[in-house]
């Protein structure tokens, strides 16, 4: 997997209003999870981890409490998920996650955003087969080899386990996310997660440069202008 990891999925506040559009990422993805699963984080370990890591993004109570709230009540927007994938400058392979209550604006929004940067957004499977969807979980901790031993103990398929000076970060296909979640905590108690998200991670990469690199962060400034996008994953090496 690789270290790496970190610099293939783009931050969605790169912009001056970065707190109002993490608030609002935050707020539809807590939404949606709870209208999906139930309000009881206890019950819901997705929504659970979702508010934990919201909170250390610091966004405010009254932000998670509101999404809860209406989750509570039925009602309201009814977002639901969106991918597009592509092809972005110099040929590096992308993958858009959106949460939209309009499909159809939002993949146009998406596709404008292609097509403003000479980019070239595919169908669903274009480029996703090259990129593995996985949890990763990061924390501190200095014994790799009991970690790695009680995972195996829960039958967590482990892809990988990296140690870098006290902290660990354990990568596992997404659908064992929660098995590997649970076996930590049997182990070590409560934890404080650095990382703690699924995402999609690359198997290789693409080297860009000059005016494609270019292209690319304006790609990217689109991308993140539109409410809708939550997420953007790439193999892009720039």
């Amino acid at each position: 997997m690789g270290r790496a990891y970190q610099n293939r999925k783009v931050s969605m506040a790169k912009t001056a209003d970065a707190k109002t559009k993490v608030y609002s990422k935050y707020g539809r993805e807590i939404y949606v999870c709870a209208k999906s699963g139930g309000v009881d984080p206890s019950g819901n370990l997705t929504l659970r981890g979702l508010i934990d890591r919201a909170k250390k993004d610091q966004v405010p109570g009254h932000v998670i409490d509101k999404a809860l709230d209406k989750a509570k009540g039925g009602g309201g927007e009814d977002f639901a998920p969106a991918r597009y994938e592509g092809f972005g400058p110099g040929g590096c392979m992308v993958i858009v996650d959106c949460l939209t209550d309009n499909p159809n604006r939002t993949f146009g929004d998406v596709r404008l955003c292609f097509t403003k940067t000479k980019c070239k957004i595919g169908t669903q499977g274009t480029v996703s087969h090259m990129f593995d969807h996985a949890a990763i979980l990061a924390f501190r901790h200095d014994d790799e080899d009991s970690v790695l031993e009680a995972l195996l103990s829960a039958d967590v398929d482990v892809s990988d386990i990296e140690n870098d000076e006290g902290k660990l970060t354990v990568f596992t296909p997404q659908a064992d996310y929660f098995k590997a979640k649970q076996a930590l905590t049997d182990l070590l108690g409560e934890i404080d997660f650095e990382v703690d998200e699924i995402q999609f991670l690359p198997k290789g990469s693409t080297p860009i440069a000059g005016d494609d690199a270019v292209l690319f962060e304006k790609f990217l400034d689109l991308l993140n202008e539109l409410d809708d996008v939550q997420n953007v994953y790439h193999d892009a090496a720039y």
